[in-house]
Order: C-alpha cells, then structure tokens, then sequence
C-alpha cells in the first residue's frame, strides 16, 4: 500500500509542476500587462509633459515607459527628442555634452532597428549642428538624402554648413591683415591674402551651391535657400580673384538671388495672412 502511495504521488509531481509552470506563466503575463499599461501612462504623461515645454519632466516620464516596456512604440524616440530639446546651441559644457551624445545615442538605438527613419537622421543631425559638429552634422543631412533625395531642409542645411565654413574661412585670412570682407569678392584685397582661400573654399562654394540650389528646386517658394543662394555666389566671387568678368557674373547672380529671395518671402507672408477659402486677414487678425 505504501508503495502505491509513493507511486501516486510521483505520478502527481508532473501534473503539479505543470499547474505551477501555468500559474507562474499566467502571474508573468499578469505583470507584463500592468507594466506595459503603465508604461503608456508614463508616455502619455512625458507628452504633455513635452507640450508644456517641462522638458525635465518630460525626459523622466519618457525614460520610466521605456523601463517599463522596452517594445513601447515611440518611446526611446520621445525620450532622445525631449534630450535634444534639453541641447543648448553653442555651449560647450560637460554636461551640455553629455545631454547631446545621449540623444544621439537613443536616436542611433531607434535606426538599428529602422535604418530608413528620417526623422531620427535629422534629429542627430541637428543636434550635432547645435553643438557645431558641422562636419557630422552635415554627413547625417546627407544620409537623409541618401534614403529621400528630394528632402529640402536636409539638402539646405548641407549648403548653410558649406557657406559657413567658407565664410569663417574667409574672416581668418581677412581679419588678421585689417580687412573687412566686402561680400563682393574682395577685389582690393592682396593677392597673398585671396590666392590660398582658392584651395581653401573651392570644394565647399561648389557643393553648396549644388545643394542650395537642390533645395530650392525641391520646394517651392524656398525662401531661405534663396538667401543662401546670394550668399554662396558672394563667397564664389572670393574664388575667382583676380578675374574681374567671372567676378562680377557671381555679384550678379548673388543680387539676383538676393531679389528673388525678398520677393517670395514677401509673397510667402502675404499667405500666411490668407484664412481658408480666400479670406483675408489685417494686421489685427479682423477678417476682411
């Protein structure tokens, strides 16, 4: 009889384990609900949160959804962008740093899993551009392109980097020997000064102004490349020192583009007063 006994209660043991394994499974899921309706609550708070402008907030309500469900949707994405809104452009400081190369660190975690992601691509590169890492600034814009060709702003920020870059050029050689830059080729400056700005700028004038001009064919009315536009033909002038006819055709494309620029910004203006349907708005905000 003992040994039935003993015989039974082995053949019980399986079945027990089984209801144990299953009561564990069901706990287990139990918890993995709660955590991720908590994670979504998390998240919606970070939102609003974000939408006040409470970036800190927002930044410990992103990071609590993403301990709690790491699968959330959006979340790391959230948090990397209330970081780089928590960025300060220009200031070199630790933990200015330490902010930025978190952001770009999540954004980097959010394309490992979708290398197509625009909006991350961009995010870093405007970080990077915040704390003037040009060069990887503009390498990031260029990977934006690489998946849309036709995205302006990227192509246009490529073209503000290489101006930039050729414009600080440009100072370092001026200031030193007591010039001021004219913007129109600065043909009275020595030609020790200008010959070597020729090396210097060439490949940055010319990319810019093939992405400047991307840009604007690839939006219209783009107001802001067109201001580019006047002002990378100024820093080609540089280039062509010592040729007074090449020189004068860049002034005269950079007044060109000047032109157009204030024309359609005006126009750009003019219809953002518009309400639907062709109504008019004064000044005020009154209907006409």
């Amino acid at each position: 009889m003992t040994c039935l006994k003993e015989k039974d209660k082995k053949m019980n043991r399986p079945a027990r384990f089984s209801a144990l394994a299953v009561a564990l499974a069901g706990i287990v899921l139990a918890m993995s609900g709660c955590n991720r309706l908590a994670a979504r609550d998390q998240l919606n708070k970070g939102v609003e949160a974000y939408k006040s402008a409470r970036y800190e907030e927002a930044i410990g309500h992103f990071q609590k959804a993403t301990e709690l469900d790491p699968t959330l949707p959006m979340a790391k994405t959230y948090l990397a962008t209330a970081l780089a809104q928590n960025v300060v452009p220009g200031l070199d400081t630790p933990d200015n740093t330490k902010t930025a190369n978190q952001a770009i660190s999540i954004f980097q975690e959010v394309l490992a899993k979708d290398p197509t992601d625009v909006n991350s691509m961009k995010q870093i590169a405007g970080i990077y551009f915040s704390i003037k890492k040009l060069d990887d600034a503009k390498a990031w814009q260029k990977k934006v392109l690489a998946v849309d060709p036709k995205d302006p702003e990227a192509a246009y920020t490529v073209g503000v980097i290489d101006w930039t870059e050729a414009h600080e050029n440009i100072l370092k050689a001026l200031v030193p020997a007591g010039i001021t830059d004219d913007g129109e080729g600065n043909a009275k400056a020595p030609k020790k000064v200008m010959e070597p700005l020729k090396e210097e700028n060439s490949s940055l004038v010319e990319e810019g102004l093939q992405y400047l001009t991307q840009a604007e064919q690839n939006r219209a009315n783009y107001d802001d490349a067109m201001v580019y536009l006047n002002l990378i033909y100024r820093r080609k002038a540089d280039l062509d020192y010592g040729n007074e006819a090449a020189r004068k055709d860049d002034i005269a494309h950079a007044e060109e583009w000047r032109a157009k620029a204030m024309g359609t910004r005006k126009e750009n203006e003019e219809k953002k007063d518009k309400g639907p349907g062709g109504i008019t708005m004064d000044s005020s905000g009154n209907m006409k």
